[in-house]
């Protein structure tokens, strides 16, 4: 564009030079016709002298134009050469402050923490419960430690919900510690719509970009293999699938270069270097803890959303109780997802269990019009054997899964199609799975009564 501008201006002054000597021929050709006596033009060309003067007078006014031309031209060249200079300058001028600062110095050394790849699963529940007890003051039941770590296998979102005060908060918070790398607690803000709110956003009067916690989480991920734990404290005071539509797709996704995150709409040479055309790796070591309090400040979650979050009711406080003091557990996410993965190895999902789930799945379709699904089928397959490896039963699991992942879906339908129906699903759960052995379910199905005979 700029070389454009230049021939063009270069073309415009050398018409004008042309000009300016047509100008000159026609004054010397109206001299000769003034005196055709004389030698001179009269030889070759003969015009009129009023001719002549109006040849020279357009001629003149053309060659006015053709400097004119050249002067804008040039100006125009001079400033896009400027621009140019501007925008190289902008170029490199890095417009993320805090992770050009990460590029730079890269990531912390954790000095006097060691990693521990060694640790089992039941010993990872039990330490982390422990830890939370001694050194934070927080009490949690086995039930809810291991249903934390099992949710961990199967799903990157986990949704904490129940009435506050209960520490939902507190456990990741906890769980942070525990592993060496304190969780990013990111306070859900009403406003909230879209992405930005989340991952930052782009500033045209400072010309920087105004950089969210989470981001910077997210990039450390990427250099790390640490676990990294992400709060979205009160997720639900706005709409969850609104702020956090893409990333909860991108979860959807196996690891690899589709699950990128977009960021910038454009990108620059001083971006930083993880960058991709404006893009970030979304890392499989980065775990989302969300907190929703059930009051008439907050919105309803969707099943969109609930469908592929692992769901923990945290509707009580649990008691005090002594315990050995434990330290902290430095493991990489690498190491714990070999554990999940010798979880399934040795605690498959039963084949009973399994029936029972899918004949379970079809009485629900039959009778409330509400299906697992292939992701509740599959989150089944990892979460049963993980909660069995931490020390719990199969049937215990699957009592957690139901009422979770399934029998909370009844909440949105009719109460009178929910009471009408209860007691049918649950001697249906109980002929497959045995009488007392699902007292979660059971017990969720009993606040909808019963029908009056």
């Amino acid at each position: 564009m700029k070389k454009t501008v230049l021939y063009t201006a270069l073309l415009s002054l050398a018409a004008s030079f042309v000009t300016a000597s047509g100008v000159l021929l026609c004054i010397a050709l109206s001299k000769t016709a003034a005196a055709p006596d004389k030698d001179g033009w009269d030889m070759h060309l003969m015009l009129p002298q009023s001719a002549s003067s109006a040849v020279a007078v357009i001629l003149l006014v053309l060659d006015i134009f053709c400097v004119f031309m050249a002067i804008m031209l040039a100006l125009s060249y001079i400033k896009s050469c400027r621009a140019a200079a501007d925008a190289d300058k902008k170029a490199d001028k890095p417009r993320f402050s805090r992770l050009t600062a990460i590029d730079r110095g890269g990531l912390p050394e954790k000095t006097g923490l060691p990693r521990n790849e060694r640790a089992d699963l039941p010993e990872f529940c039990r330490g982390f419960r422990s830890f939370a007890a001694t050194d934070m003051g927080l009490y949690y039941s086995e039930e809810v430690i291991r249903t934390f770590i099992s949710a961990m296998s199967c799903t990157h979102l986990i949704i904490l919900q129940g009435i506050s005060g209960t520490g939902k908060t507190s456990l990741p918070f906890a769980f942070g510690k525990y592993v060496g790398n304190d969780a990013s607690i990111t306070p859900v803000q009403p406003s909230w719509k879209d992405r930005s709110d989340l991952l930052g956003y782009y500033n045209e009067f400072t010309d920087s970009y105004t950089e969210t916690e989470l981001l910077c989480s997210l990039y450390k991920a990427c250099l790390s293999q640490d676990i990294y734990t992400v709060v979205l404290d009160e997720m639900n005071i706005a709409r969850v699938e609104y702020y956090f539509a893409e990333l909860l797709s991108l979860l959807e996704l196996p690891e690899g270069s589709s699950r990128r995150v977009r960021v910038t709409p454009d990108s620059r040479k001083s971006d930083p270097r993880l960058f991709e055309n404006g893009t970030l790796r979304l890392p499989s070591n980065v775990w989302f803890v969300g907190t929703a309090n059930n009051d008439d400040s907050t919105l309803a979650v969707s099943d969109k959303v609930y469908d592929r979050a692992f769901v923990i009711e945290l509707n009580s406080r649990s008691k005090s109780f002594e315990s050995d003091e434990a330290s902290k557990l430095h493991i990489s996410a690498d190491r714990l997802e070999e554990l999940f993965a010798d979880a399934r190895r040795e605690h498959p999902l039963s084949e009973n269990a399994r029936r029972g789930l899918e004949k379970l799945d079809a009485y629900l379709t039959e009778h409330v019009g509400i299906t697992f699904g292939n992701r509740v089928m599959r989150q089944a397959e990892s979460f049963v054997p993980v909660y069995a490896a931490c020390g719990g039963g199969e049937s215990e699991a699957v009592d957690v899964l139901l009422r979770n992942k399934i029998l909370y879906k009844m909440d949105s339908l009719n109460p009178a199609i929910c009471r009408a129906e209860a007691d049918g699903i649950k001697r249906c759960a109980e002929s497959l799975f045995g009488e007392g052995e699902l007292p979660k379910s059971v017990s969720y199905l009993n606040k909808f009564g019963t029908v009056e005979q």
